[in-house]
């Protein structure tokens, strides 16, 4: 039988816990400490001693628990329960007015009233979700696709800026935090105290960014020149794959930090706005950006961007940017969203760096679809903290207007500082050296005569079997957001093109132990690893399948509309034209395009080849499962007590129709609920058909899909 813990000893515990917490806020967060280094790890190392000798006293959110977890090998995922949203951008003083003003007209507001905006710096690092359960840290995701994200909880864990625990910023870990022995406490120690005013919450997904001080970064690379490993590009590469290391040891030893500024779901609390959220944030000790100001109007916000411009360059970390959000939380749920992105919020981008290079040559990439992209191949240059050395030219008619030749001295920047693009070519330094360039006339891949279609920019090669062409799509169809086959890289899907065991998508299905094995550096865990991967893609969801055929103007979102709206391969492969243009979102040429595909008999045999390999796409919940409310449009307002909005607004899509967070003269029904604001105004100004939630369930009654 185990032995029983003194209850002096289980306090004595709880009393470091919390006291090591606090100072670990002092120190990380607000980079205030109030106790020595050494008398610190005095603490830590009286702590360790104890659980040690009672191992039933390890917390999962004690202060030793900050490393230690088990190598991965993989990253779960991890769905978030409120999808995580990206901004528009405003790359000027114009466009943010716009901003302001659509603002003003989509809340029926005088052009003269004010609004109050939160500004905020924009941080260059990488998104973050984590979620707390009854104030304990349970699991921290990427941003991933905005739905789903890779679970790196152990990793994050390591990050001494995020509490384990909400509260532990707090004197004594907060309201569950006791009073405990007096003697017990040492020199150095606070005495706990609870927090009453901002209770921890059942639940909260607390967003953020993960980042890398300048500091740090440097100190990283350093580290990896000394011991011969390649350094990082900039502070955000870095600061990503630290993150996302298969040994949360490794990221332990870079000293990442967090700023966080918003919120996913929530239970248990409910805040006013964005800075009654970043004061509440405070208090539960979680680390909010100190450069936040709250604007009176769209002007100071311009003036706050503009002292920015100036002052960013003395931050310890990067910033691309300022973000503006409408400060009223009760405001914010009025503007809802527009497609992927909130109505209530927007980025405002700095003017990328601009620096000088010469053009050594222009090289032609053939994409998936066949697309030949011109690409200057640059001198390198250092372009805000990136070497550069490869340029996109877009087309040939983007080359005509700039008249970039080979050997210009041109002007190139990162736009919205990722994709390096020319500016302009500076003609005064011109020589008469410099060669015009023209597009090929026959594809530099396979030889195959190029076409133009006409009314288009892009010059495409029409070969099926191009080798450039069929490379690309099983690199597009293996990606993480599309199959996400692992361990099969450029370099590896070479290996099996010019081996000859794979000619597209479905070959992949139909690779052997025996066929991988004799290929260079592959051995058998390699092979092993590459046919479970394969073998674990075969029950993707439909709309990662739909993203991975690489049909033309099929993103990712678009290929989750039509997975929502088909629910099934079949329907979408059978599907008309004007059935496909009838979703919302399909526009007549995606409509044009996913038909096509589907009817060309090359890709309609390969499609067959992967359902008979045993590719079966998980059907979308979502999907119609009748079409009642065909082309009908309803919008839910005011607080609903008989079922949520979003179980309503589920199966308006179950049976066809649309949900839609705005009121226009194409709205079918308004559903109002308990104290409907100005929809319900704006529906009986325009006469749109108002139903109570009683008048709702009759309509749904006779199907089985509501809520």
């Amino acid at each position: 039988m185990p032995t029983e813990i003194p209850q002096d000893v289980q306090q004595r515990a709880e009393d470091l816990r919390a006291v090591l917490n606090y100072h670990n806020y002092r120190y990380y967060a607000l980079d205030s400490p109030e106790i020595s280094d050494a008398a610190y790890d005095k603490l830590l190392h009286e702590l360790k001693a104890l659980e040690a000798e009672h191992p039933s006293l390890v917390t999962p959110d004690s202060p030793t628990q900050r490393v230690g977890a088990d190598v991965v090998t993989t990253f779960e995922p991890a769905p978030h329960r409120v999808p995580m949203l990206s901004l528009d951008n405003a790359f000027g003083e114009e466009e943010l007015r716009e901003w302001d003003q659509k603002i003003r007209r989509y809340l029926h507001l005088p052009a003269d009233s004010a609004i109050e905006y939160v500004a905020e710096l924009k941080i260059d690092g990488l998104s973050i979700n984590l979620t707390y359960e009854r104030g304990s840290l349970v699991c921290a995701a990427t941003r991933g696709n905005g739905v789903v994200g890779e679970n790196v909880t152990p990793n994050i864990r390591t990050i001494r800026s995020v509490p384990l625990r909400l509260g532990e910023g707090r004197k004594g870990g907060g309201e569950e935090g006791r009073q405990g022995d007096k003697e017990t406490r040492r020199q150095g120690e606070e005495e706990p105290t609870p927090n009453t005013q901002h209770p921890t919450p059942s639940l909260i997904e607390v967003r953020g960014e993960v980042f890398l001080t300048h500091e740090e970064f440097r100190r990283i690379n350093e580290a990896n020149e000394e011991a011969g490993l390649p350094t990082f590009a900039n502070p955000r590469n870095a600061a990503a794959g630290s993150v996302r290391q298969k040994d949360p040891g490794v990221t332990a030893s870079r000293r990442l930090t967090v700023f966080l500024y918003a919120v996913g779901a929530a239970e248990g609390v409910r805040f006013e706005s964005q800075m009654d959220l970043l004061e509440t944030y405070g208090a539960w000790g979680l680390r909010t950006n100190p450069n936040v100001r709250v604007c009176g109007n769209i002007d100071e916000v311009l003036a706050f961007t503009e002292e920015w411009k100036e002052c960013k360059e003395g931050l310890n970390y990067d910033i691309d940017g300022v973000v503006v959000k409408v400060n009223s939380f009760a405001m914010q749920r009025e503007l809802g969203f527009v497609s992927r992105s909130p109505r209530w919020a927007i980025a405002f981008k700095y003017p990328a760096l601009q620096v000088q290079t010469v053009v050594e040559d222009i090289l032609i990439q053939v994409g998936m679809t066949g697309a030949l992209t011109p690409v200057a191949a640059l001198k390198p240059v250092a372009v805000a903290g990136v070497v550069v050395s490869r340029a996109t030219l877009h087309n040939q008619d983007e080359i005509t207007r700039k008249d970039v030749r080979i050997g210009d001295t041109v002007v190139i920047q990162r736009a919205g500082e990722v994709i390096p693009e020319v500016v302009e070519v500076v003609t005064s330094a011109r020589t008469g050296a410099e060669q015009p360039y023209v597009m090929p006339t026959h594809c530099p891949s396979c030889g195959t005569e190029v076409v133009r279609p006409e009314g288009e920019a892009v010059t495409r090669c029409p070969n099926p079997s191009c080798p450039a062409k069929v490379r690309e799509r099983i690199q597009h169809f293996v990606s993480r957001n599309a199959m996400d086959i692992e361990s099969l890289g450029g370099k590896r899907i070479d290996q099996l093109i010019d081996a000859g065991l794979v000619r597209d998508p479905s070959d992949l299905y139909r690779l052997t132990m025996e066929q991988l094995l004799p290929l260079e550096r592959m051995g058998e865990k390699l092979a092993s690893n590459i046919l479970g991967a394969i073998e674990k893609s075969k029950s993707c969801p439909l709309n990662r399948l739909l993203f991975a055929l690489a049909i033309r103007h099929v993103g990712e979102h678009t290929a989750e509309v039509l997975a929502d709206h088909f629910g099934t391969l079949p329907r979408v492969m059978e599907a008309s034209v004007d059935a496909l243009n009838g979703v919302y979102e399909i526009g007549q040429t995606t409509a044009e395009s996913v038909a096509e595909f589907f009817a060309d008999p090359a890709n309609r045999a390969m499609v067959e080849r992967l359902l008979e390999a045993g590719v079966n796409p998980k059907c979308s919940d979502s999907a119609p499962r009748s079409d009642r409310f065909a082309g009908r449009t309803f919008v839910f307002t005011g607080a609903l007590t008989l079922f949520t909005r979003e179980d309503a607004e589920r199966t308006v899509k179950q049976l066809g129709g649309r949900a839609s967070g705005s009121v226009s003269k194409s709205t079918s029904y308004v559903v109002a609920g308990e104290k409907a604001g100005s929809k319900l105004a704006k529906a009986q100004e325009l006469g749109v058909p108002v139903l109570t939630e009683e008048q709702f369930q009759e309509m749904v009654a006779d199907d089985e899909v509501m809520m």
